[in-house]
């Protein structure tokens, strides 16, 4: 859902709905899944977030390990539902893009790799606040998904320029396998970035909570 939706509307109508409807699509699209299947799963949809409640004591090991391989088979899946297709399209060819994350010349602002490594930490590090925040005990029910919806449309409003936005390293490996190449070799940064994000999230949480 989120790679079909978020990264799909990039691709099948960035040029009618611009940045801030691909940030409004993979933050609805995050919203509509909480709701969906939360209450089966947590709906984490996402190893930082994943590994990040593990490292809270919120997660045994062996379920984090399956959450993750089930994300990344999910998100590649998705990423060739979006380029089967795209190809349909006249004119269309994986050159064009498949909304991968990127850095330096792959970056669809030209900020560095420095600048989108940082960028993923700490908006990887607000989202998982915000999850820990919304779905404590002492919040108010039932308002999750609104929360951390909205709170990753923000966050896409910020870093899509940046990185395409990433904070979800399943998010960026299923276009990534597709697309091949420099989204492959920048992979690393999309792995790395988010997981730093979601460890520091989580310690910051143990100590408030």
């Amino acid at each position: 859902m989120l790679v079909f939706v978020g990264c799909g509307s990039a691709v099948l109508a960035g040029n009618e709905i611009g940045n801030v409807g691909i940030a409004f699509a993979f933050g609805l699209s995050v919203l509509a899944m909480v709701y969906a299947i939360g209450g089966i799963s947590g709906c984490h949809i996402n190893p930082a977030i994943s590994i990040s409640m593990f490292a809270a004591g919120k997660m045994k090991l062996k379920n984090m390990t399956i959450y993750i391989a089930m994300q990344c088979i999910g998100a590649v899946v998705a990423a060739a539902l979006v380029y089967g297709i795209a190809i349909g399209k006249p004119g269309y060819s994986l050159a064009n893009g498949l909304g991968q994350n990127g850095y330096d010349l792959a970056s669809p602002g030209g900020f560095s790799l420095v600048s989108g490594f940082a960028a993923e930490v700490a908006l990887t590090f607000i989202f998982l606040l915000v999850i820990f925040g919304s779905t404590s005990e002492r919040a108010p029910k039932g308002f999750a998904g609104i929360s951390i919806g909205l709170s990753l449309v923000l966050i896409h409003l910020v870093g899509i320029p940046i990185t395409g936005t990433s904070v979800n390293p399943a998010r960026s490996l299923g276009p990534a396998v597709i697309f091949g190449g420099v989204a492959l070799n920048q992979l690393w940064l999309f792995w790395l970035a988010p997981i730093i994000g979601g460890l520091i999230a989580a310690a910051v949480w143990r100590f408030l909570e």
